[in-house]
C-alpha cells in the first residue's frame, strides 16, 4: 500500500498545505428565542474558540447535523464557508445522512454552494479556496447491513474522487465500519484522508489494519492524555465536542503532551473526564437532541454568561425547547468543582 499511502499524502497535502490540527471541533449550532438559526451567537461562539482551535467540522453530530434540514444544513454550510474565509480555519463538511440517497443530495448541495461562493466549476480550486478538506461521511444505517454492503454504500461516494474523512458513529448508524473494510477502502481510495472515531471502542485505530497514512482522530470524550500517538496510543488528534467549551484546555493537554510533560497533561485531562462525566450524566435521560449536543450547551451556556448563565433560561436544542434549569444549575456546580468556571463568559 506504499503507493496508495504516498498518493494520499499528495491529496492530503493539496487540501491542507500547512500541518492538519491536531485539535478539531464540531461547533454547535444555536438557536433564537423562534427557534432559527441565531448565526450572531454562533458567531460570538467560534471567536471564543477559534483561538485554540483550527479545524472544524461543520455541521458535526454535536452541531445537530442529523436533525437539521437540507435548508438548515445549507445554511449552516454556507455560514462556515463564509467564516473559513475570513478565519485562518480548515472546514471538514458533514455530510450526515442516514441512506445513500440522501446522503448523495446534501453532496450536491454543498458543491453546489461551494461553487457559488468561489464563483468556478473546479472543484478542486473551489474547496482550496474555502479551506475545505473534506466531507464527512457515516456509513448507511441499519444494523443488518453486511460489510459488503457498508463497503458498497462508502464506495459510491468515495469513488468520486473527493477528500472525504470517514467517521464511525454506531450510535446512530447501528453498524460500524470493520477493520477489514476499513483496510479496504483505504487500498482502494487515495481520498479517503481522515476517520473519526466516536464509538469509544476505537477498534479499527487499536486493529493491525493497514491504515494507509489516513489522519486518525478520537471523537469519544475522556482520558484524554493517553489516547495520542505520543504517548503510545493509536491517534493523531482529536475531534471532540468539548472543544466547544473547553478549548483551551484541551489544546493545553496537546501541547503539555508534545512538551513531554505528561504528569500536567494528564492532571487537565483529569479536570476535563471529570466534568464531562457529570454533565453527561445529567443529560442522559432528555427527551429531545443528543447527549454531545445538550451536555455542550449546558456547558458552553457557562462558557458565554460566566457563573450569572444559572440565571438567564437555558439554551435552545433544534426542538425548540430549551435545557431544564436543573440540567443548567447541575452543570455550572460541576464547573465550579473542577476549577472549570470561566471568570467572565464570552459574551459579558
Amino acid at each position: 500500500m506504499v503507493d496508495e499511502k504516498n498518493k494520499r499524502k499528495a491529496f492530503v497535502k493539496s487540501f491542507l498545505p500547512s500541518n492538519i490540527p491536531r485539535l478539531w471541533c464540531p461547533l454547535l449550532t444555536h438557536y433564537g428565542e423562534d427557534g432559527a438559526i441565531d448565526f450572531d451567537r454562533m458567531s460570538a461562539h467560534l471567536r471564543f474558540v477559534l483561538p485554540w482551535v483550527k479545524g472544524y467540522l461543520i455541521p458535526g453530530s454535536t452541531g445537530d447535523g442529523w436533525e437539521l434540514d437540507d435548508r438548515e444544513t445549507l445554511e449552516v454550510v454556507n455560514f462556515a464557508l463564509r467564516k473559513s474565509r475570513e478565519h485562518e480555519m480548515y472546514l471538514l463538511l458533514g455530510v450526515l445522512k442516514t441512506d445513500m440517497g440522501s446522503m448523495n443530495g446534501t453532496l450536491e448541495n454543498m458543491i453546489g454552494a461551494l461553487r457559488g461562493i468561489s464563483r468556478t466549476s473546479d472543484i478542486t480550486r473551489s474547496l482550496q479556496g474555502a479551506h475545505v478538506c473534506g466531507f464527512t461521511v457515516c456509513p448507511p444505517k441499519g444494523k443488518t447491513l453486511s460489510q459488503e454492503e457498508i463497503y458498497s454504500g462508502l464506495s459510491e461516494i468515495m469513488k468520486r474522487g473527493l477528500p472525504t474523512a470517514l467517521y464511525q458513529l454506531p450510535q446512530v448508524t447501528e453498524n460500524e465500519v470493520a477493520p477489514e473494510t476499513f483496510e479496504r477502502l483505504v487500498a482502494a481510495y487515495p481520498n479517503l484522508i481522515f476517520f473519526k472515531d466516536s464509538s469509544g471502542q476505537d477498534r479499527i485505530a487499536l486493529s493491525s489494519a493497514d491504515k494507509g497514512g489516513v489522519y486518525l482522530v478520537r471523537g469519544a470524550e475522556g482520558d484524554y492524555a493517553r489516547w495520542l500517538k505520543d504517548t503510545g496510543g493509536p491517534y493523531d488528534g482529536f475531534l471532540l465536542s468539548t472543544a466547544n467549551c473547553l478549548p483551551e484546555q484541551l489544546y493545553e493537554v496537546i501541547q503539555r503532551i508534545e512538551a513531554g510533560d505528561i504528569p500536567t497533561a494528564a492532571k487537565i485531562s483529569e479536570k476535563i473526564s471529570g466534568t464531562v462525566r457529570e454533565v453527561f450524566s445529567l443529560v442522559q435521560s432528555l427527551p429531545h437532541g443528543n447527549a454531545f449536543t445538550n451536555a455542550n450547551k449546558a456547558i458552553d451556556h457557562y462558557m458565554a454568561f460566566g457563573a450569572g448563565a444559572v440565571t438567564k433560561p437555558g439554551p435552545m436544542l433544534h426542538a425548540k425547547v430549551r435545557l431544564p434549569d436543573g440540567v443548567i444549575s447541575a452543570t455550572g456546580e460541576a464547573l465550579k468543582r473542577y476549577e472549570l468556571m470561566p471568570q467572565k463568559g464570552y459574551l459579558e
